[in-house]
């Protein structure tokens, strides 16, 4: 049976990792991930967790060892964040593809310089190009959960790749909710043991990731976005399985709130949505028929799905934790726009950038652009960017 327990974001993903019995954890420390590694160091040592723990001396390492250990066929897990996520990022573009699952969680946060470590998107963004499946988390439930599904999508053999499970460093990853952790032989009935493929083994000697052709390397690479398609199918098939057998749904690779009767939504990512959702109700109070659409995966992008959902709306704007350098909008945005570029209808849209270097997404500035949709729903066009900035 199910237990409710108060803890952090933190606690949360190294929790719902442990329950996923994983062979091998890498640890390196960075702020705000620091204490996700340290809570299995910690459950290792006193023995409540039969897992390898290798203290690594640098997030590269981390990446390397654990992609090994998954090549030699174990469940492995590590965390990271920021500029520990850049550092890896030689093993970590090598860990998608070749096509190895793991789960990795992303406490995410500004990336440096300006020199800073609090919350923002802009390290996981800017790695969505890198093949791994990458999902958002709004709650400490949804972390502890998505560790869970993380796995169940990763080994799938329609999918085979690696899982970033990101939440909002310090808003989500240091304070506290409750929530109910499964027991073990309730996550052991979801998530088989796993019996991956043995790259890596001593008997059978073989050259892992040689010299590749061209002709080779396309092969692989559409194989590999085949993959990210399959698991748009995938990812949702688990939510719903998880549902079955957890009593908690949430919604796959997307989440609708209010949207059936809905003229302007606001699309969000992450632990913003859910003041998202209170200024839905307060707008909806006014009189404004507004709704919200969670982006819970941005690799695959969910490109259909969102198109369908805000088929028939009026206005929307997407809310990102993040810049996209090459424009002056944010980059789901950017996304959302290209997912409607075949729709026949036209619409009221801009993109809302806000909540940079650990600033406040506050209900105001949610509310706000909620009112700034209304107020241009009737006139069909990209209106100006507009920053999240209090005076």
């Amino acid at each position: 049976m199910a237990k409710v327990v108060a803890m952090t974001g933190n606690t949360a993903a190294y929790t719902g990792a442990a329950l996923c019995r994983p062979d091998l954890i890498a640890a390196y420390p960075i702020t705000p991930q620091s204490s996700v590694v340290e809570g299995l160091a910690g459950m290792v040592y006193n023995g409540k967790l039969n897992s390898n723990f290798v203290q690594v001396e640098s997030e590269h390492s981390a990446m390397s060892v654990v992609q090994g250990a998954a090549a030699a066929g174990g469940r492995v897990f590590t965390a990271t964040s920021a500029q520990g996520l850049a550092l890896m990022y030689e093993p970590y573009f090598r860990m998608s593809t070749l096509r190895i699952p793991m789960v990795m969680a992303i406490a995410t946060r500004e990336m440096t310089s300006p020199e800073t470590i609090w919350s923002g998107q802009q390290d996981a963004m800017s790695v969505r190009e890198a093949g791994w499946i990458q999902m958002f988390c709004e709650s400490n439930q949804e972390i502890l959960d998505m560790m869970i599904q993380g796995y169940r999508i990763a080994e799938d053999e329609r999918v085979s790749l690696p899982v970033n499970i990101c939440y909002d460093g310090f808003y989500s990853s240091h304070l506290i909710e409750g929530l109910e952790v499964p027991s073990q032989a309730e996550v052991d009935a979801f998530l088989p043991a796993y019996k991956g493929y043995t790259y890596l083994d001593p008997s059978h000697p073989q050259a892992l990731d040689p010299l590749t052709p061209g002709e080779l390397m396309m092969k692989y690479r559409k194989n590999h976005l085949d993959a990210m398609e399959a698991a748009l199918d995938v990812i949702d098939k688990v939510d719903a399985k998880f549902a079955a057998a957890f009593g908690r749904s949430y919604g796959g690779c997307i989440e609708e709130y209010r949207t059936e009767d809905a003229e302007v939504v606001l699309v969000t990512v992450g632990g913003m949505s859910g003041t998202g959702k209170d200024a839905v109700d307060a707008a909806r109070e006014k009189g404004i028929k507004a709704g919200l659409i969670k982006l819970r995966f941005v690799r695959p992008f969910p490109a259909k799905r969102l198109a369908k959902a805000l088929q028939d709306k009026k206005a929307f704007a997407v809310v990102d934790r993040s810049v996209s350098f090459g424009w002056s909008r944010g980059p789901m945005y950017m996304e959302t726009k290209a997912a409607i570029a075949d729709a026949e209808q036209k619409y009221a849209s801009f993109s809302a950038i806000g909540g940079l270097g650990g600033a406040d997404l506050s209900f105001e500035h949610m509310l706000g652009c909620i009112e700034k949709l209304e107020a241009a729903k009737n006139e069909p066009g990209e209106k100006e960017t507009v920053w999240l900035m209090n005076d």
